[in-house]
């Protein structure tokens, strides 16, 4: 008998090669958990990035309030107003006189505002600050109305021990020379400080003779405020009838408040806008007791914001909540290669790729602070996918995929701001994009053999 371990010719029979298992990092089922797990463990430095980037947020806004402090903060221009203080006799349960004082606003009849608002921009630092100065015209006219002549009637006897006229000027310090008003043929120097309960918590104030006035002529008024800020200029909507019109250099405009204008016109060298408010579009009347109505005045405020906004620290956010998308999008891409080509990618290497995705959220935050968001998302983009792909063609020796991934991932990139230049559109575009991207990984998945990759 012919041993088994010998042929016919007596020559051994070649040994049976041994099947070796696959390293333990080389199994499918393994990588995929690893991969998950590194996704997950990514997320830290990626949280590092947003408290880096809210970090630089409050600096610039420290930046800016240094400037504010320094220069004069968002201004709210009040007025003018007209400030009556009464004094009436009245007799007591025991017939006794007795003596009250009450204050009265007046609000003027038309109320005309024209202003040119001239920004120019401060550096602190790297950060680049926008003030202004504004020449405001403002003219009107006072109108002893009926209502207010009921109140005069109530009472029986009636003294005025003050009369004064006012304006509100938010951020006194923002005042450039001194304020005169024409009021009928009366020209008054305005000094700081107001009058009892006015409508303001800041402005300037004059005494003024309101005899003319009690008579029932209407009383014109115009003065001019040279007056300087920061950030934004509102006005109240005091008059029965009240017009603004502003032009500005400022090319950024933000039109906010209780009402926007009726026209505007927004160009490359500046702008141009005007509103109109009547009494019946606010709710407080044109003579009050007091601040009875304070809440309501304030709240029918409107203007315009000429600040820069730091738009590039919100998009650098916005963009670091597509990370993990990014993140685990490449890593799927790279195993599907390793299981098609039959390539192997250690763990420490899928380690590095995440890390310079992550990277690139730190390019883009530095970049941004010293040129335009899209700029600065281009070379962080060119940047980062230029350093994976030189790194996988190292990695994988086959440059062709190599440049196919780094391929994908620029477009990618080019995805995700497209995305952030979307608003309204944005989810419908984004879900249509990753279904797209669903469906060439699907497809590219049934050329993996899974079972006997296991």
């Amino acid at each position: 008998m012919i041993d088994n371990d010998f042929n016919a010719n007596g020559e051994g029979r070649p040994a049976s090669p041994v099947k070796k298992d696959a390293p333990k990092f080389q199994k499918p089922l393994t990588k995929l958990i690893f991969i998950g797990i590194l996704v997950l463990l990514l997320l830290i430095p990626m949280g590092m990035i947003k408290n880096l980037i809210n970090e630089r947020m409050d600096i610039a806004d420290d930046a800016t309030k240094e400037v504010y402090q320094s220069w004069s903060g968002p201004q709210t221009v009040t007025g003018p107003v007209l400030s009556l203080t009464l004094k009436t006799q009245t007799t007591d349960a025991d017939g006794k006189p007795k003596f009250e004082q009450n204050t009265y606003n007046i609000l003027p009849n038309k109320l005309n505002i024209n202003g040119n608002i001239t920004t120019q921009e401060l550096k602190r630092g790297i950060y680049e600050i926008v003030v202004y100065n504004a020449p405001i015209d403002i003219t009107g006219n006072f109108v002893y109305t009926d209502e207010l002549k009921s109140i005069m009637n109530s009472y029986n006897n009636v003294e005025i021990i003050n009369a004064s006229i006012y304006m509100g000027i938010s951020d006194l310090r923002g005042i450039s020379e001194e304020v005169m008003i024409q009021f009928g043929d009366q020209q008054l120097n305005m000094n700081s400080g107001l009058p009892i309960y006015s409508l303001s918590c800041s402005g300037l104030s004059s005494a003024v003779n309101i005899e003319q006035f009690l008579e029932g002529s209407p009383i014109d008024f115009s003065t001019t405020l040279t007056l300087k800020g920061s950030k934004s200029i509102d006005f109240l909507p005091l008059g029965k009838t009240t017009s603004v019109e502003l032009g500005s250099n400022c090319t950024t405009p933000s039109f906010s408040g209780n009402f926007l204008p009726s026209n505007r016109n927004v160009t490359n060298n500046g702008f141009t806008c005007d509103w109109k408010v009547v009494q019946v579009n606010r709710n407080y009347p044109q003579v009050m007791h007091g601040y009875l109505y304070s809440k309501e005045i304030n709240d029918s405020a409107f203007g315009v914001n000429v600040l820069i906004p730091l738009q590039h620290y919100q998009k650098s956010m916005r963009t670091v909540k597509y990370a993990i998308l990014i993140i685990l999008l490449t890593f799927v891409v790279n195993f599907f290669v390793e299981m098609i080509q039959k390539k192997d990618i250690h763990p420490v290497q899928y380690l590095l790729i995440g890390l310079a995705l992550c990277l690139f959220y730190s390019l883009l935050v530095s970049l941004s602070e010293h040129t335009s968001f899209t700029i600065a998302y281009i070379i962080a983009a060119l940047m980062t996918d230029g350093l994976i792909t030189c790194y996988l063609a190292g990695v994988l020796k086959i440059k062709k995929t190599a440049l196919a991934i780094g391929g994908l991932l620029l477009l990618l990139y080019a995805f995700i701001f497209v995305l952030m230049q979307l608003e309204s559109y944005a989810l419908l575009a984004g879900s249509i994009g990753l279904f797209i991207l669903l469906a060439v990984l699907m497809h590219f998945s049934q050329k993996i053999e899974w079972y006997k990759q296991s």
